[in-house]
């Protein structure tokens, strides 16, 4: 039996069509669905959101497959008796490789040369390291261990949290006790009813003096208005790469609040992230045309 798949651009029709028992089918959002569309059983969206004008073209829809390892701009929306997955694996090596940059680049002040050079003034600054630095992340699965992998080359010292505690592995009931021991904090969890405004001014204010806040994760998990009130009076630090409003809009205190690495959610942008999405989709999907349930399955919120 043939398990036919909407797919929303060229490299994944190449992709998919290599995977045995599967009809990819292009489609384009916003146009009409091709005639196979009522035969789809699978759908990968594309950036547009979900809805119910593609829930009605597509009668038979059993399985949708995301091409991001977040799905919150999914959860509850998609129709009962029809199986979400993600894509988590694909993304995790760029996000990490961005939290260590922008470690890097607050540590070593590259903020502060780069004005030095464009001003053509020489002028030498004593700055810090990773070396030896604590630093806690925050959400302990692929993500995380791809932040501890990339971490500890440079001797820093990792403390894995996740929800549930397990061995090696922290509980967030036991976060009051870890926040002031690190010099880092990373987060790296989804954005569920649980993790949003997670990081609030009660939870800033148990950061030691001088840490750092990074966030890879997404903009709401941070209360704004609290860190924008810690990093205005210099005692912490952040980087984010996700931000609440996103985009951040024109005036807002968050672009020129001093302390603070700034990237418009590009964790993953890089050259071959797409490639590397399609791989864990068509993995995935195989494994579903195969008569198993998919490995990266929302349950609930994730």
């Amino acid at each position: 039996m043939t398990l036919t798949v909407l797919v929303p651009d060229d490299e994944g029709m190449t992709v998919l069509a290599e995977v045995p028992r599967v009809l990819p089918v292009r489609y384009q959002w916003g146009e009409p669905v091709p005639a196979e569309a009522s035969k789809a059983e699978v759908l990968i969206p594309g950036k547009h959101p979900p809805g119910e004008q593609l829930w009605r073209t597509l009668p038979n829809l059993k399985l949708i497959q995301l091409l991001a390892a977040g799905a919150d701009d999914w959860v509850g929306k998609v129709p009962d008796g029809v199986l979400l997955s993600t894509c988590r694996g694909a993304q995790g090596g760029s996000t990490a490789e961005w939290v260590v940059a922008a470690l890097l680049s607050l540590y070593r002040k590259l903020d502060v040369f780069a004005a030095a050079q464009r001003e053509g003034r020489w002028e030498r600054q004593t700055a810090d390291t990773l070396q030896g630095k604590r630093v806690l992340v925050i959400g302990a699965g692929d993500l995380g261990q791809h932040l501890r992998r990339r971490l500890e080359p440079f001797e820093a010292r990792c403390t894995m949290v996740a929800m549930t505690a397990r061995e090696g592995v922290h509980g967030v009931r036991e976060l009051s006790g870890l926040l002031g021991l690190h010099d880092v904090v990373v987060l790296m969890v989804p954005l569920t009813s649980r993790t949003r405004g997670m990081v609030d001014a009660a939870f800033l204010t148990e950061m030691r003096d001088g840490a750092v806040l990074v966030n890879a994760s997404r903009g709401a998990v941070v209360s704004t208005d609290a860190l924008v009130a810690e990093l205005t009076t210099g005692r912490l630090r952040a980087a984010l790469d996700v931000t609440d409003p996103e985009p951040l809009p024109p005036g807002h205190p968050l672009w020129t609040v001093p302390g603070l690495v700034l990237t418009p959610h590009v964790g993953g942008a890089v050259r071959g992230a797409r490639s590397r999405s399609y791989a864990v989709a068509a993995a995935e999907i195989a494994r579903y045309a195969g008569g198993e349930l998919p490995d990266n399955l929302v349950h609930g919120e994730y």
